[in-house]
C-alpha cells in the first residue's frame, strides 16, 4: 500500500479516526532533506501494511502545518488512537523511522 496524500479535508478521517498507527511526514518539494527522506517513507508505506503512512505538503496545506506547529521540515509524527505520540524533526534512517512506531 502506498502513502496517502493528507489534506485538511481528509486528515481527521485518515489519521485521527484510523484504527492503525499512522506515520505522517510533513514535507515540501523544495526541501532537500525531505527529498532524501522520501524514498524511505515510500518503502515503509509499501512494506508495512500494519502502518498507515500519510504525507502533508506544507506548501499546499499550510493550515495543517500551523495546527501541528511544524516549524522545520521534514517533521515526522506518529499518531495512535487519534493522539500524536511521537514527533521528530530531520532526516532519519529507515530503521530509525520504524523505531518511532514502537
Amino acid at each position: 500500500m502506498s502513502y496517502i496524500v493528507l489534506t485538511k479535508e481528509n486528515f481527521h478521517q485518515e489519521v485521527i479516526l484510523s484504527d492503525k498507527p499512522v506515520l505522517v511526514d510533513f514535507w515540501a518539494s523544495w526541501c532537500g532533506p525531505c527529498q532524501a527522506l522520501a524514498p524511505t517513507i515510500d518503502e515503509i508505506a509499501d512494506e508495512h501494511a500494519e502502518i498507515k503512512v500519510g504525507k502533508v505538503n506544507v506548501d499546499e496545506q499550510p493550515e495543517l502545518a500551523r495546527q501541528f506547529r511544524v516549524m522545520s521540515i521534514p517533521t515526522l509524527m506518529v499518531f495512535k488512537n487519534g493522539d500524536m505520540v511521537r514527533r521528530e524533526v530531520g532526516g532519519r534512517s529507515k530503521e530509525d523511522v520504524l523505531a518511532l512506531m514502537d
